[in-house]
């Protein structure tokens, strides 16, 4: 993803974004996944993807996530499918420093972390479902890395655009990215001019029948 694109991406929210996926047609919005603590920043980026799968006689050749932080590029995001699991962690310290200096923006996680001092510490922005300070270990493994995954229920794969805020995280599929940013920016816009009318003394019910609120997703 190039800076011109994530500029545009970081001006708008998720909530804008998931409307001008709905309007369009496209999966993408998510829910569940929250900052991890407060003043955790705005994050978009290209998704680098990891696949968490159940441990057993079957070993990992690598700690989770290791080869995600050496394949991505600085800006990319890390995006953990580890099926929502909130009783073991898949990412934790050591690789949020390894990630930090590698300047990735941040991390997703369809499931559970650990260590989150240490990404106060830092400033790495870590959103999940949860922590929890059990160790993946014995737990569960790196099935895979930059392969197509599903992040609560949204097909993503590698290379789909990422944001991620306070209100939650959304994929936007990369062949799409002009066309659901684009509108994303309009509805935006249209809520920008809504509150400013607010603000200027109008009441609501007066905005609502300027702007047509309830169909404002409409095509």
């Amino acid at each position: 993803m190039d800076s011109s694109m994530r500029d545009r991406l970081l001006k708008l929210s998720t909530t804008n974004v998931s409307d001008a996926l709905d309007t369009l047609g496209y999966k993408g919005s998510t829910y569940g996944v929250r900052p991890m603590y407060e003043g955790v920043g705005k994050i978009a980026g290209s998704a680098v993807t990891v696949k968490m799968t159940a441990a057993g006689e079957t070993k990992g050749k690598v700690h989770l996530g290791i080869r995600a932080i050496e394949a991505a590029q600085p800006g990319d995001i890390v995006v953990v499918d580890n099926g929502g699991r909130l009783d073991t962690s898949c990412w934790g310290g050591i690789l949020a420093n390894g990630a930090h200096l590698k300047g990735i923006s941040g991390v997703v996680i369809d499931g559970a972390c650990r260590d989150v001092d240490d990404y106060v510490e830092i400033g790495f922005p870590v959103y999940a479902r949860g922590a929890v300070v059990a160790t993946a270990r014995g737990r569960i493994m790196e099935e895979s890395t930059n392969t197509m995954i599903q992040f609560g229920g949204v097909q993503v794969r590698p290379g789909d655009a990422v944001l991620a805020d306070r209100s939650g995280v959304v994929f936007i599929p990369a062949e799409h990215l002009e066309e659901v940013v684009a509108k994303a920016e309009g509805l935006w816009a249209k809520e920008e001019a809504m509150v400013a009318d607010l603000r200027a003394g109008m009441s609501s019910l007066e905005v609502d029948q300027k702007y047509n609120y309830e169909k404002m997703l409409q095509k």
